[in-house]
């Protein structure tokens, strides 16, 4: 049974950072794969500053290449909105049974889980994969079982710099991946 790792995110936009961490899970830890999950509206975060769901979708599919290691997924686009990790989870063990499914978060998500609708559930049923996050208190949490800690190599680099950087009409080379810098070169997005 293959071992697939979620990587939930707006990808708002995708970045080299999102990507050390998806390919660092994929070829360090026990995941067969990782799939960059694309969320089409966090219920946590304001929806006025996202590209549209098919648009970071693409850079996303860009920015993986050929790596075959990682995939673009757009399994929540279809999903009722707000999508809830939990949700897509059950969908997700119902499409595929044949796969084990995982959690990738960061140390902050780690942090809050208890928010999280049916959390009891995810850390029951499910392995969670945490990259450390700098001053991040993990909590009781760093000893649960299903949380696997991980030494994830970290860039401090937000989505947020980038758009601000493409607002202002700076350069975001090296901050994303060369296909995804080529394509928002020649594009009107994040710019307005």
């Amino acid at each position: 049974m293959s071992k697939i790792g979620l990587f939930f995110g707006s990808f708002n936009p995708v970045h080299i950072g999102h990507l050390i961490i998806a390919n660092y899970m994929a070829s360090q830890t026990d995941l067969d794969k990782v799939w960059l999950v694309v969320s089409p509206q966090n219920p946590l975060k304001e929806k006025k500053t996202l590209a549209r769901d098919y648009d970071r979708l693409h850079l996303v599919r860009l920015g993986i290449g050929d790596n075959p290691l990682l995939e673009a997924s757009n399994i929540e686009f279809n999903l009722p909105k707000p999508s809830f990790t939990i949700d897509t989870l059950t969908h997700l063990k119902e499409k595929y049974p044949e796969r084990e499914f995982a959690l990738i978060m960061g140390g902050d998500n780690l942090a809050t889980l208890h928010l999280w609708k049916s959390y009891e559930l995810l850390v029951a049923n499910y392995d969670i994969y945490v990259y450390k996050r700098p001053a991040t208190e993990l909590g009781d949490w760093a000893s649960h079982p299903r949380i696997h800690l991980c030494e994830a190599p970290m860039l401090d680099i937000s989505a947020t710099y980038i758009r601000e950087c493409l607002r202002r009409g700076k350069s975001v080379r090296y901050l994303v991946p060369d296909a995804v810098f080529e394509y928002l070169q020649g594009s009107s997005l994040y710019r307005s």
